[in-house]
């Protein structure tokens, strides 16, 4: 078979082969459609870059890491979906550093931009993987869903406060008093932040929490079945759970049916995410979604602008998210 060159791809594009040649080696030069057009069009004709040549050439990998703690999680798979959209369009390869919350791994994967074997990184954690004074010794570096509380650094997320209290407000209004909280990892920003929305609520409705009424946990199914075992042996149960993840919540729900309980006749449930299963499990989860893949796609957005010389205009990317009501939730039972 011949070898498949530029000149192909700019037949196949319908441009010049000097318009090819600038987008894979000058993107900054032609327009974001152009350079789409040409990425198509090599698709197509089957051609793969030399891309060691291409590094030598421009000093770049030509590699993001992406910093998560579980590539399995459904959250954070559709994260993972959102930046390899925009990275394919750049013609950037993600590397996954599947982190399983460890901090060792976090400054493992970390190592990655400084030996240059990624041009960038987009971190999924509260912690910053590098001893660093200042963002200026950092490398392209953007958080998401996460805080690390570290100047310098844009981050993208919901507002994580507002999402537990609108959670809880939901639950209020169709009348629960007792209502039981199975949180995330608590060492986590979007888990304290849920957990402070959920206290604001409570507290605007003149209610009090007890202790026994919150269970730590972490984002994953199993935890959720043994939270929700647990909350099921104190004598004042619950009418109803908040969930600080919908995979905690489905995992509640398995819990709850074992247990002998129907949802939402005896206990009502609500999630966080508003990931894929979310609608198909049984009973259909109410929860609040995140635009999940989006906030993906906008840290990729980001990162290849500051890998491009562009200072932020903006530090902090609030995205909205939105109550979905399904049939996991309703009135608490007739005493």
């Amino acid at each position: 078979m011949a070898k498949v060159g530029m000149k192909d791809i700019a037949a196949e594009a319908g441009v010049s082969i000097a318009t090819v040649s600038h987008a894979f080696r000058n993107p900054d030069r032609v327009s974001d459609g152009t350079r789409r057009k040409v990425l198509a069009a090599a698709r197509r004709v089957g051609y793969t870059p030399n891309r060691l040549g291409a590094s030598l050439r421009t000093a770049r990998s030509g590699n993001i890491v992406v910093i998560i703690p579980d590539v399995a999680d459904s959250h954070n798979a559709r994260l993972i979906v959102g930046i390899e959209r925009i990275a394919h369009e750049k013609g950037y390869s993600v590397l996954l550093g599947n982190t399983r919350g460890s901090a060792a791994r976090e400054r493992e994967f970390a190592a990655m931009a400084r030996s240059r074997q990624a041009d960038g990184i987009i971190l999924m954690s509260h912690r910053l993987p590098f001893d660093a004074a200042g963002a200026d010794e950092l490398p392209p570096l953007v958080n998401g869903c996460e805080f690390t509380g570290h100047e310098g650094i844009p981050c993208v997320a919901i507002d994580d406060r507002a999402a537990g209290a609108d959670a809880t407000r939901h639950l209020l209004a169709l009348g629960h008093r007792e209502i039981a909280v199975i949180t995330g990892d608590m060492a986590s920003t979007s888990s304290r932040k849920r957990l402070e929305g959920f206290r604001a609520a409570v507290a605007e409705a003149g209610l009090a929490v007890g202790d026994d009424r919150i269970v730590f946990a972490d984002y994953t199914t199993e935890s959720g079945a043994e939270a929700t075992r647990e909350l099921l042996l104190h004598r004042d149960r619950p009418t109803a759970i908040f969930c600080f993840s919908d995979e905690i919540a489905i995992g509640c729900m398995h819990a709850l049916r074992g247990q002998g309980f129907a949802v939402p006749r005896d206990m009502s449930v609500i999630g966080i995410d508003d990931i894929e299963f979310a609608r198909y499990a049984n009973p259909p989860l109410t929860t609040v979604a995140q635009p999940t893949e989006e906030i993906g796609a906008r840290c990729a957005r980001i990162l290849f602008d500051i890998m491009d010389g562009e200072r932020p205009g903006q530090w902090v990317h609030i995205l909205p998210h939105e109550l979905v009501v399904r049939e996991s939730t309703a009135p608490p039972p007739e005493p």
